[in-house]
């Protein structure tokens, strides 16, 4: 089929790209910026230029490519996060996740697309609950300051695309190349130079995606019926008590440290410590029955040991 990735070239989209072509799509890459996309070069997708905050510029864009799927991973995420700056530094991925959302999804429906796919979060859920959550789980309750504008902009992305009767994959942390925990990731140069503690005991449970396996999730969605929200995340959720140092071994790097909750609080503020001790990790069940899908990476350990360092590690 016909398909317009947009965020193409972001990390998901570098692994997405080449693998919608080499399955036979025929694919349109949405780009800011000609030089962000000059790292789909020699991926036989052509590319199209437009941002998605400019509703006319993207309803022409759209309107070229005559898409029969839009895949949407708009984000504009830093390579550097400081939670105490949250809000400014995710102002225009929130914009993207609203704004980018309405316009993109209009633009298709007028281009007469038949199916859209969204890219959403799998550890935004809420803390307080006992075991792994499912797609039913709601959403944070009650979240610290600092994330509810961004919580409110992916429940706005969400509304949209379910009520275009599109397919949200809410992906978890991802790893890989680009990401936070790639080689030169912020995750990795945090734990190597062991500016990663365990805050509170490190009661933080994550679920991870490696992106290649986010890749396949979404080729898998193009082929099927599913709509409403599938979480693609690996089958090993850990705490952060577990993965942090199961990445420092890996690294060759020393063991973290350990802070209390009210010292890390002055250093990352009220949601550095909410998101260091309270993220809940998430259940792939439903996707891997609904999609016929199955991550290539099960568990972060065996897929973040050959990343950062080609050797395989033991699996617990």
């Amino acid at each position: 089929m016909r398909v317009l990735v947009a965020g193409a070239t972001g990390v998901i989209g570098r692994a997405l790209v080449p693998l919608l072509t080499s399955v036979g799509h025929d694919v349109t890459a949405l780009s800011r910026s000609a030089g962000r996309s000059a790292v789909l070069e020699g991926t036989g997708a052509r590319t199209v230029l437009a941002d998605a905050l400019d509703a006319p510029a993207l309803d022409r864009a759209v309107r070229e490519a005559a898409p029969d799927a839009v895949v949407h991973l708009l984000t504009a995420i830093p390579p550097r996060l400081d939670p105490r700056r949250m809000a400014r530094q995710f102002a225009l991925t929130d914009r993207l996740r609203t704004e980018g959302t309405r316009n993109l999804i209009g633009a298709a429906q007028r281009a007469g697309a038949r199916r859209i796919i969204s890219q959403g979060v799998a550890f935004a859920y809420d803390p307080d609950g006992d075991g792994l959550a499912g797609e039913d789980t709601p959403l944070w309750r009650n979240p610290p300051k600092p994330f509810r504008r961004s919580l409110d902009a992916l429940r706005e992305l969400e509304r949209r695309t379910g009520e275009a009767r599109g397919l949200v994959l809410r992906f978890g942390h991802l790893y890989g190349p680009g990401t936070a925990f790639d080689t030169d990731g912020q995750f990795v140069r945090d734990i190597r130079d062991r500016r990663l503690p365990l805050v509170g005991g490190g009661s933080a449970t994550f679920s991870f995606t490696h992106v290649h396996d986010a890749a396949t999730a979404v080729v898998a969605a193009l082929d099927k019926n599913a709509t409403g929200l599938l979480n693609i995340v690996d089958n090993d959720p850990a705490p952060m008590s577990e993965w942090v140092p199961e990445v420092a071994r890996i690294l060759g790097a020393p063991a973290p440290r350990r802070l209390p909750a009210f010292v890390a609080r002055l250093a990352v503020g009220g949601w550095g410590v909410a998101y260091l001790t309270r993220l809940r990790g998430a259940d792939n069940t439903r996707a891997r029955l609904a999609l016929d899908w199955r991550p290539r990476h099960t568990s972060w350990r065996t897929g973040m040991a050959v990343e950062l360092n080609g050797a395989p590690a033991a699996v617990k």
